[in-house]
């Protein structure tokens, strides 16, 4: 009985304390993950920067923890990896272009078109092919777009036939991956978008595409900068779907999986590249102040 006061004083007076303090309550409310994120995040991004550096021995390919910037003058000298870099950055640019161009459509049907009653069921129906198997949509890609497969019949009555595998075929495939991440936050944004607004615009004597211009487009642009983030990130560290229905075409992904067992340093000098690219992608796009109201 005597020990069980203390310790209720003691919880009194924390409690107390961090209700005082919401600001000393909130750090250590955080303090787990982001030791977490530190630790298993940050750190292994710090370990692949420092194994860089590294070399590998010519005869028996073991990595030589001898210090060196070989790996990232090839990178700046070699034509072949910027090809490869600047190659992964139009294509995910490209995917983004054009989820951002399908996302608002569907976006906008489903947030201020469709019914009440029919817009959770259009949710659950974008979320849908996010809970299939990666490999089975992208093997599934493959046959629609293989010779004589699924796309080529249904252009032939047209005189057309499909991209086949390539680029192309890859920029689609990705598309298709990532096209619900563009979507689900316009669609959030439409959905908040105040209906008064588009009548005082009319109103005023504002068209269609001047109303998008001005009132539309500027609401829905931190949303359009945090799907763009996803599918540009997503699409430049893929190495799947571009094995899977890119022929010969090779990105960023591709050279870090294929180096990783013969010339680890190499690999992870490569892997730098995309994560500075994303960094850097995240600085444009925080400049333009899309970022400031999400």
């Amino acid at each position: 009985m005597t020990n069980t006061v203390p310790a209720a004083g003691f919880a009194r007076r924390l409690a107390g304390t961090l209700h005082r303090r919401p600001r000393l309550r909130l750090s250590l409310l955080l303090s787990a993950p982001l030791t977490w994120l530190v630790l298993a995040y940050l750190g292994s991004l710090a370990a692949l920067f420092l194994s860089a550096f590294w070399t590998t021995d010519s005869f028996t390919s073991n990595v030589v923890k001898i210090w060196n910037t070989d790996n990232f003058t090839a990178l700046f000298t070699t034509e072949a990896y910027r090809q490869v870099a600047l190659r992964s950055v139009g294509v995910a640019l490209a995917v983004t272009a054009l989820c951002v161009l399908i996302a608002f459509p569907v976006a906008f049907y489903t947030a201020r078109v469709a019914k009440p009653r029919w817009r959770p069921l259009l949710v659950v129906a974008i979320l849908t092919p996010l809970w299939a198997s990666y490999l089975v949509k992208a093997y599934a890609w493959r046959l629609i777009l293989a010779d004589g497969g699924l796309l080529d019949w249904a252009l032939a009555p047209f005189g057309l036939e499909g991209p086949g595998y390539g680029l192309t075929a890859t920029v689609l495939v990705l598309t298709y991956l990532w096209l619900p991440y563009m979507i689900l936050p316009i669609h959030a944004a439409l959905e908040q978008l105040p209906a008064n607004l588009l009548d005082a615009s009319a109103d005023l004597g504002a068209r269609t595409a001047r109303t998008f211009r001005s009132v539309v487009l500027p609401m829905l642009l931190p949303s359009v900068a945090a799907g763009s983030v996803f599918t540009f990130s997503l699409s430049l560290g893929d190495y799947i779907a571009v094995q899977i229905v890119g022929g010969k075409t090779q990105l960023i992904g591709n050279l870090i999986y294929s180096n990783i067992s013969l010339n680890l340093p190499l690999a992870a000098a490569l892997g730098t590249v995309p994560v500075a690219i994303i960094v850097l992608y995240l600085l444009a796009v925080r400049r333009t102040g899309a970022l400031s109201s999400l």
